[in-house]
């Protein structure tokens, strides 16, 4: 008999059936044995009757055992029927049970666990539902990344992971071990590279793993993340940069909307409305309007810290009705050296933060594009051209103006599923304490 997936089971009422998958949940009553079998299409509750022949096997059978299961779809008494979950209106009559695999299980999945224990356990706790919720809904942010940057004219390509000198000057990176002696580094970022691939296709993407080494230990940093990345040519300044990012931001939405109400009602959260327009605001403005309205004075700042980005977040969502807000023009002294320093506004860049639900979830704005201008810049944040002569021919060879940004995958998927830790939202998160398992023996038996 060939398999059947669960979620198809509604068009076989009647019908004799093979499914096969995991174990959720056993319950017994009397002498009958009931099971919740999940695939990946769902899941379905199965009895097993006292006179079965699968009686003996289903007595053996635990949470999370791998088991073919034969039996006969039935519509279940008006009584006993769920219209609120998958499958509430049918069952299957189990007739044939087969053990593909044995399970033992630290505990029961699904319920509530400390941050520690439950990466301890990724690889049993990544089945709960709500840890596929959260992967499902960061799978169609990547999708539907891709489709609306492909439907706009842009070419994904896949940049190195392994780098040469920090060309960037940021000086947290991690070193490793190369050929004849040498020394390489992860990289921080794309930047370098998909500004050279802007002369190539002109409008570029890539989503790849990038390494931070800073000993940061808080709720929204880990040391190997995701970024979706995009540059783009032959730009006016930094708000096409902002009006395409909008744009994204309501594509991928939308998408979500269509294809993920599930899991957004499972962790309880809310796909936000992207704004025909999200308000944007200079940091200069910013900080002003911080020191106006709660008389904290950081109007000398070349950042905002994370409570003043969350500040301008409720204020951005009380006077604008926006989960968005973008900061604009940050310092030449705080960007990097490829930043578009301001004709209008000398001092600061045609850069910007996009803030989302009080925290940065995406960096970007217009780069140099000329040669000479270009090599200034490196030289006055103290960088030696020639480190990098290799991203320099790009711009030798001729680049148009241009820009782009960076996001982060697991901020944007934290914050639009409420959680309180990038952690959460980071598949197999590497952090200043862990690699799967702790690093330091003296913090964990």
């Amino acid at each position: 008999m060939e398999r059947i997936l669960i979620g198809n089971l509604q068009e076989k009422k009647g019908e004799t059936v093979l499914v096969q998958g995991w174990i959720s949940v056993r319950r017994d009553q009397g002498k009958m044995v009931f099971f919740d079998i999940r695939d990946r299409s769902g899941t379905v509750q199965g009895v097993v009757l006292p006179n079965s022949g699968a009686i003996e096997t289903a007595k053996e059978i635990r949470s999370e055992y791998v088991v073919s299961v034969e039996g006969k779809v039935n519509e279940r008494p008006e009584k006993n029927r769920n219209a609120k979950v998958q499958n509430g209106d049918i069952e299957l009559e189990i007739t044939g049970l087969t053990i593909l695999a044995k399970a033992e299980i630290p505990f029961e999945l699904g319920g509530e666990l400390n941050l520690d224990t439950y990466l301890d356990h990724l690889p049993f706790t990544l089945r709960a539902e709500k840890q596929k919720a959260i992967f499902k809904v960061q799978a169609e942010i990547i999708k539907a990344y891709r489709a609306f940057l492909g439907g706009q004219g842009f070419i994904e390509f896949q940049s190195p992971k392994l780098i040469g000198d920090d060309a960037e000057g940021s000086g947290e990176v991690f070193e490793v071990k190369y050929l004849y002696d040498k020394i390489a580094h992860l990289a921080t970022s794309p930047q370098l590279y998909k500004q050279i691939m802007v002369g190539v296709f002109e409008r570029v993407f890539t989503t790849g793993n990038v390494y931070r080494a800073e000993k940061h230990s808080t709720t929204r940093h880990v040391s190997e993340y995701t970024s979706m990345d995009a540059e783009f040519g032959f730009i006016k300044d930094h708000t096409d940069i902002m009006a395409l990012e909008t744009e994204m931001l309501r594509a991928v939405c939308g998408h979500l909307t269509a294809l993920c109400k599930t899991e957004f009602e499972l962790m309880r959260a809310d796909i936000p409305t992207i704004p025909e327009r999200i308000p944007a605001i200079k940091l200069r403005e910013a900080q002003e309007l911080i020191f106006k309205e709660t008389k904290k004075d950081i109007r000398k700042e070349p950042d905002l810290e994370p409570e003043d980005e969350r500040w301008m977040c409720e204020w951005s969502k009380r006077e604008h009705n926006s989960d968005f807000i973008f900061i604009t023009h940050y310092p030449v002294s705080k960007r990097p050296f490829y930043a578009y320093e301001d004709e209008n506004d000398l001092g600061y860049t045609k850069s910007f933060d996009l803030l989302f639900r009080g925290i940065e979830i995406t960096t970007g704005g217009q780069r140099r594009h000329n040669y000479e201008n270009l090599v200034a810049g490196a030289k006055g944040k103290g960088l030696n051209p020639d480190n990098f002569s290799f991203y320099l021919q790009a711009f030798k060879s001729g680049m148009p103006p241009h820009g782009g940004w960076g996001i982060g995958l697991e901020r944007l998927t934290a914050k639009m599923l409420g959680l309180s830790n990038v952690k959460e939202a980071t598949l197999f998160p590497r952090d200043i304490n862990r690699i799967d398992t702790l690093l330091s023996t003296d913090q964990k038996e």
